[in-house]
């Protein structure tokens, strides 16, 4: 896998709205909400162009309901990829590159995107030094994933200390980014 950073493209919005509304219909008497998380979903910050979506319930008893419906619309689940309270789910014909997650309401896998979209979203400074970060990590690393998400994760830490996330759900956030030592 190439990594590619781009600056940011309007563009990502409205894929989002067309994911979402793809999923809505099936899925809004099941679910909480769709949110548009992640680098694409935050205007002026450079981004891998790949939509995350969240899609948040507020009870593990859903979630058998959310994969039915979600392999029905050519989803194939992934189980948590070692994120305790978030599934992923891999889109067997995409459109268009997506990352899928359905996460539950109020646990640091969902908190932890909605708080830094959230910041980044009113934080100008913070949009341009992280644009710049991924941009430069992109050009050290640019067949790394793992490298690349290593070189993130300081920076996304010291925002989410911000938001009274507790040492022990930092350092889970912080060892889920950080790739493996062997």
């Amino acid at each position: 896998m190439y990594i590619t950073v781009e600056d940011y493209n309007p563009i990502w919005k409205e894929r989002f709205t067309v994911l979402k509304d793809k999923l809505w219909l099936s899925l809004s008497d099941i679910v909480v909400s769709i949110e548009h998380v992640g680098s694409t979903s935050v205007e002026g910050l450079a981004a891998k162009p790949i939509i995350d979506l969240d899609i948040i319930i507020d009870s593990r008893d859903k979630l058998k309901d959310v994969i039915r419906v979600l392999e029905s619309k050519g989803y194939e689940h992934r189980g948590d990829l070692g994120v305790e309270n978030r599934e992923a789910f891999r889109c067997v014909n995409p459109k268009f590159k997506h990352n899928l997650y359905v996460c539950l309401e109020g646990t640091a896998a969902l908190e932890n995107h909605l708080a830094l979209r959230n910041h980044l979203m009113v934080s100008p400074v913070d949009i341009d030094q992280y644009s710049q970060l991924k941009k430069q990590l992109a050009a050290k690393y640019p067949d790394d994933i793992d490298s690349y998400v290593d070189g993130k994760t300081n920076f996304i830490l010291n925002i989410l200390k911000q938001y009274n996330f507790d040492i022990k759900n930092l350092e889970i956030i912080g060892s889920v980014n950080k790739k493996a030592k062997v």
